[in-house]
């Protein structure tokens, strides 16, 4: 696989079936190259090569979860039951978590994405919308913005 800054990955096949993304690209790929495509590419052009070898781990330690529950089932468990491996993997600074919240998407990894999601939330809960906006040096929000007056209409 290829980084969007043109690095250049080793992948296990298996471990990158987790993403739905991958998988779908390396089984086409593979069906573009009739099986003897062992030498290209897979190109990531939303994901840079940090972010990639941040992700690889993460893949590897969970290369034999079974697949996350479908629709309703996962949100019942809300943002408290992160796995603690989740927690340490995820101690980074909010530029790297916000980087690993868009390859998630962009690969399809559920999983990640939901555990990213669930460490984004968890830094918001019980703040202030000002401490949010502290927290995460957003400068304008809505309610900082201030109402323009009304003006008086007569009716004719």
């Amino acid at each position: 696989m290829q980084s969007s800054d043109a690095e250049i990955f080793e992948v296990d096949m298996e471990t990158d079936k987790q993403s739905v993304i991958n998988k779908t690209m390396l089984e086409d790929f593979e069906w573009m190259m009739n099986g003897e495509g062992d030498d290209d590419l897979v190109p990531l052009p939303n994901v840079n090569a940090a972010i990639f070898k941040k992700v690889r781990p993460w893949c590897t330690h969970h290369k034999d979860d079974p697949p996350p529950p479908q629709g309703d089932e996962n949100k019942e468990r809300g943002t408290d039951h992160t796995p603690v491996w989740d927690q340490e993997f995820l101690k980074v600074d909010q530029g790297a978590l916000f980087k690993l919240i868009l390859a998630a998407d962009y690969l399809d990894f559920k999983s990640l994405l939901d555990v990213t999601y669930n460490t984004l939330a968890n830094m918001i809960k019980g703040k202030t919308p000002e401490e949010t906006d502290k927290s995460f040096n957003i400068k304008m929000t809505l309610w900082k913005r201030k109402k323009p007056k009304c003006t008086k209409r007569t009716v004719a």
